[in-house]
């Protein structure tokens, strides 16, 4: 259990019991299943952590610049890349910190491809292809909806691929399910399997939340086995973002006021959703709050949860808790590590949380403490 006053107020903490858990987990699928899976850094980019990480995988997936350097800087390994576009200026930067580089189209591989020929290392390339198939309902996240900027489809493909061309990159899925997997794999194969004999490897992307607890780890292993078994060359690659640390840290925050406007009271919170969780607003979902009960169950103690920004829509609620909140009592969201923290921004010079672990043997570890200045310097 983890001793709140042991951090700052507020803070993101992460519990290394929690951590090692899904990681040993996720090591265990990729030995059974004969894949590789890595850590995309889209999710989750707290480099203190890495040193654990590396103790289950060996690798991490890219976006930017600043992910590429972190992953060979901080992760310790050149990165599998990806971006929708690659400028001149920041590709010889990507070419140093990557071990695979992904092309969003044939215009960019085309313009690009001369520049890694030219290079000393070697650096596998691929494309990433659109199935037009996706189960993800959330228009935001669906990466598959029609008019999409991402991928190419398989009718824009020529008969044979560009020399260089040595693995497929494909991303279909959020907090998905092996089933629907299953069901895409089929859309790819069917699409793109023609291709299959001249590549090396293929990238089924993020999405696969092979930790949360309803998850069918032996239908996921099943399926990546008899992929494999169709496809005996293909070195076949997963990257989940949130699987990692589905569930594995919160973010502590504090009650500041209690304001009532029209019989909604609002407990006023020393965190904002829009500069902390704006996952929340963006999806939107409503996160668990510890020791409360989502939703208006009758009783006297129900409460919006409001942010500490000028935005009006900076609240979520309601929650119902089992006494009356008061200043200073500490509010928990649970699950805030995966996405959240990646998000966050300083709108409105917001005092931002700090970060943590809660380690394994019960002590706080303080990582990084937020200050005045970390503001002023970025609006410099």
């Amino acid at each position: 259990m983890i001793d709140f006053n042991q951090f700052p107020s507020p803070c993101y903490i992460m519990e290394e019991e929690l951590l090692r858990k899904n990681l040993s987990l996720i090591k265990s699928i990729a030995q059974r299943a004969g894949v590789e899976i890595i850590l995309a850094f889209k999710s989750f980019a707290m480099w203190r952590s890495f040193p654990i990480f590396r103790e289950y995988i060996a690798h991490s997936t890219a976006s930017s610049v600043y992910e590429v350097r972190l992953a060979l800087e901080e992760f310790g390994s050149k990165a599998h890349t990806y971006s929708p576009a690659y400028t001149e200026t920041d590709f010889p930067e990507i070419m140093r910190c990557s071990s695979h580089i992904t092309f969003n189209s044939l215009n960019q591989f085309h313009r690009f491809y001369p520049m890694v020929q030219a290079g000393v290392e070697k650096i596998s390339c691929g494309l990433r292809i659109n199935p037009e198939y996706s189960e993800v309902e959330t228009e935001l996240y669906n990466p598959c909806a029609p008019g999409t900027r991402f991928g190419i489809m398989a009718e824009q493909l020529p008969a044979t691929l560009p020399r260089g061309v040595e693995g497929f990159h494909c991303h279909c899925h959020c907090e998905s399910s092996s089933y629907e997997l299953e069901r895409t794999l089929a859309h790819i194969e069917a699409k793109f399997s023609a291709w299959f004999p001249k590549i090396k490897w293929l990238n089924l992307g993020g999405g696969h939340l092979v930790t949360r607890k309803d998850y069918d780890v032996e239908h996921l292993i099943c399926l990546l086995r008899n992929l494999k078994a169709r496809y005996p060359h293909l070195h076949v690659i997963l990257e989940p973002g949130s699987a990692f640390t589905w569930q594995t840290g919160v973010l502590s925050s504090e009650v500041v006021d209690i304001v009532e406007n029209h019989g909604i009271r609002t407990a006023i919170l020393n965190v904002s959703f829009t500069c902390h969780m704006p996952d929340c607003l963006e999806m939107p979902y409503q996160p668990a709050v510890r020791g409360a009960k989502m939703g208006d169950d009758g009783s006297a103690h129900v409460y919006r949860l409001g942010g500490n920004s000028c935005l009006s829509g900076d609240y979520m609620g309601v929650w119902s808790f089992d006494h009356e909140l008061q200043p200073g009592e500490r509010v928990i969201f649970e699950d805030m590590i995966h996405y959240t923290m990646v998000k966050t921004n300083m709108f409105n010079g917001i005092h931002h949380p700090a970060i943590g672990m809660w380690t394994q043997e019960g002590k706080a570890q303080i990582f990084r403490q937020f200050v005045y200045e970390d503001y002023r310097d970025r609006m410099s």
